[in-house]
């Protein structure tokens, strides 16, 4: 006999979500401090473009934070809120003393990208588990961070 959770999921699948869902909340936390960071920092030519588009990025990190811990309650489990939790559990490292705007947007690209690549772990594991609710919402995170990738890699000129 197999359980399964509120929402009608495999007990078992719904555990290997939220501690994927997990892994990504602590991922969001530390890159949305660097963008905060960056944000705060900028100096250059750049900056009133740079400062504008930071807060943009962070904004939208925070949102997603909550949206992903809801997810994980949704689920049945408890997100991860310390950040020594998120110290230890991301792979996105804090950016200290970055000022430059060039560096600065480079720390977004790198951050994006640890989270798409998660993110895409993240959905090939709901897909699997048949989780429309977990794939529609990382699904949707994707898409639209690609296409930030993709103008922040043009900034870069690359």
């Amino acid at each position: 006999m197999t359980s399964t959770n509120a929402i009608g999921l495999q007990s078992s699948n719904a555990n290997q979500l939220a501690e994927k869902l997990n892994e990504l909340l602590a991922n969001y936390q530390m890159f949305y401090m660097n963008a905060r960071g960056c944000h705060w920092n900028v100096k250059g030519p750049q900056f009133f473009e740079l400062h504008n588009q930071f807060e943009v990025i962070y904004t939208d990190l925070l949102t997603k934070v909550d949206e992903i811990a809801e997810r994980i309650l949704t689920l049945g489990h408890t997100p991860l809120h310390a950040y020594s939790d998120y110290a230890k559990v991301s792979t996105v490292k804090e950016v200290v003393d970055v000022s430059d705007g060039d560096a600065c947007v480079k720390t977004m690209v790198s951050g994006f990208s640890t989270l798409l690549e998660i993110q895409r772990s993240v959905l090939s594991a709901a897909n699997d588990a048949d989780d429309e609710g977990t794939a529609s919402q990382v699904s949707d995170y994707i898409r639209e961070q690609e296409k930030t990738v993709w103008m922040l890699s043009a900034y870069l000129g690359k």
